[in-house]
C-alpha cells in the first residue's frame, strides 16, 4: 500500500515536471529578438499574482498628439523599469493609454473605456480641459488621478486628484517676473485660446501679476479652437500696439502658425510661452530659424547634467532611438508621475485586487507623505489640494537646440 502511494506521487510529480516544461518557450526563457524576456520568465519575478493596472488619457493623435505621445512613451519607459526591479509591491504593473484627440467628450469615453479594462488608477488626462471633464468621473468614482501635464486648476478640484506638473497661476506669475527681472520688454501683448481653461488661465494671471511689476500689457488678444488657423488680425493689432515682446500661453500647433505669420508680416518680437510651447522642436518639418530665440518655461531640460536626468534621458535614447522627438518635458512629467504613483502605491500598500474607491483612499493619503526626487524637481512633494512642489525654470532654443535661458 505503501509502495503505491510513493509511485503515485512519482508519477505525479514527473507529469508536473512535464507540464512545466511543455509551457516553456522554444527559446528556454531566454530574450527574444526585440531584447524582451518571455512573459513566463518575467512572471517569476513578481512576488505576488495579479497586476496592478494604471491607465491614461490623452492626445495620440491630432494637433496635440506631441504631448500624448510623449506621456506614453515617458510612462512606458518608468513601467518597464519598475517591472524589471519586481514591479509594485511586488505585483506587476500594467499601463494602457487611450487616445482622446484632446477632445473632453473623447476623453470621459476613454475613461469608460479604461475602467472596463480593469483601471485602478489614472495617470491622466494629458491636457487640462479634458482632465477637468474627466476629474468629475474620477471624482464620482473615487478614482486616484494623477495628471503629469494638465495645469489648469480645474484638473485637481477633487480631493482624490493631483498633479505632477506646476499650475497654471505658477506659470503666469514666473513669465511676468522673468520678463521684468530679466529686462526683456517693457511692453508686452498676449495671445491666448480663449476656448482653453489652460490658457486663459495662465494669460489671467500673467496680465494680473504684470499690473503689480509696472510692466505695460499693450495688447490681449484672443483666439478659439474653431479660428486658430489664420492670426492676421491679432497679429497686425499686435504689430500696432508697439509690444516687444509676445506671450503666448498656448499650445505648440498655433503658436508655430502665429511665428511664421508674423515673421511673413515683417513682425520680429521676441516670443516667450508657456509649457504648452514644448514640443515645436518635434513637429514635422519645423523650421528652426522660425523659432531661434524663442523661450518658454519647463520643469525639464534634457542638456541638465544631475544624475537622474542623465538616467533618464540615456534610458529614453536606448529604448526610443527613433523617436527622440518624444523627448520633452512631457515625457519627464510622466516618468515622474509613475515612479510617484509608485512611491505612494507602496505607502499606502496598494494590492491587485483593492477595489476602484480603496486604491483612491490610500492613494490620496500617501501623497501627502511621499517625496520623490524626479527628473522635473529634486525632493517633490505634495499638499492636500494636489499641488507638487516644484517651480518652472525657461529655456531657450539656440540652433535648433534647448539650454537653459
Amino acid at each position: 500500500m505503501k509502495l503505491r502511494k510513493i509511485l503515485a506521487v512519482v508519477l505525479a510529480l514527473a507529469m508536473v515536471f512535464a507540464f512545466a516544461a511543455c509551457t516553456k518557450s522554444d527559446n528556454g526563457g531566454k530574450e527574444d529578438a526585440s531584447g524582451e524576456a518571455n512573459s513566463n520568465t518575467a512572471a517569476l519575478s513578481f512576488a505576488n499574482e495579479g497586476t496592478i493596472k494604471i491607465g491614461s488619457i490623452g492626445p495620440l493623435t491630432g494637433d496635440a498628439a506631441q504631448y500624448g505621445n510623449a506621456v506614453k512613451l515617458g510612462a512606458e519607459l518608468a513601467v518597464k523599469e519598475i517591472n524589471a526591479a519586481g514591479g509594485i509591491n511586488g505585483y506587476e504593473v500594467e499601463f494602457r493609454m487611450e487616445d482622446d484627440v484632446n477632445d473632453a467628450e473623447k476623453s470621459v469615453t476613454a475613461y469608460g473605456t479604461l475602467k472596463d479594462w480593469g483601471m485602478q488608477m489614472l495617470m491622466g488626462t494629458v491636457t487640462s480641459t479634458p482632465c477637468k471633464a474627466v476629474s468629475t468621473e474620477a471624482e464620482a468614482d473615487n478614482m486616484f488621478l494623477l495628471t503629469p501635464s494638465g495645469s489648469s486648476v480645474d484638473c485637481i478640484q477633487p480631493d482624490v486628484a493631483f498633479r505632477v506638473c506646476f499650475s497654471d497661476p505658477n506659470q503666469g506669475i514666473v513669465a511676468a517676473n522673468y520678463i521684468v527681472d530679466n529686462a526683456l520688454a517693457t511692453k508686452v501683448a498676449v495671445i491666448f485660446n480663449s476656448s482653453d481653461t489652460y490658457s486663459t488661465g495662465i494669460k489671467d494671471t500673467f496680465v494680473a501679476e504684470a499690473a503689480t511689476k509696472g510692466l505695460e500689457v499693450v495688447a490681449q488678444e484672443a483666439f478659439t479652437n474653431d479660428n486658430a488657423t489664420d492670426f492676421s488680425a491679432q497679429i497686425t493689432n499686435i504689430k500696432a500696439s508697439g509690444a516687444e515682446l509676445v506671450f503666448m500661453p498656448i499650445y505648440y500647433t498655433p503658436a508655430s502658425l502665429i511665428m511664421k505669420q508674423a515673421k511673413d508680416a515683417g513682425f520680429a518680437p521676441t516670443y516667450l510661452g508657456s509649457d504648452g510651447i514644448d514640443g515645436i522642436l518635434g513637429m514635422d518639418n519645423i523650421d528652426t530659424s522660425l523659432v531661434e530665440g524663442l523661450m518658454y518655461l519647463t520643469p525639464f531640460l534634457e542638456s541638465s547634467t544631475d544624475e537622474v536626468t542623465a538616467r533618464f534621458v540615456t534610458g529614453f535614447k536606448s529604448t526610443y532611438p527613433d523617436q527622440t522627438q518624444y523627448l520633452n518635458q512631457f515625457a519627464a512629467d510622466a516618468y515622474d508621475a509613475i515612479y510617484a504613483i509608485k512611491a505612494a502605491a507602496e505607502k499606502g500598500n496598494v494590492t491587485a485586487d483593492m477595489e476602484i474607491s480603496a486604491v483612491g483612499d490610500a492613494m490620496k493619503a500617501a501623497m501627502v507623505e511621499i517625496s520623490v526626487d524626479g527628473v522635473t524637481g529634486s525632493g517633490i512633494t505634495w499638499s492636500a489640494e494636489g499641488e507638487p512642489t516644484k517651480t518652472p525654470r525657461v529655456a531657450k532654443i539656440v540652433n535648433g537646440k534647448t539650454e537653459a535661458a
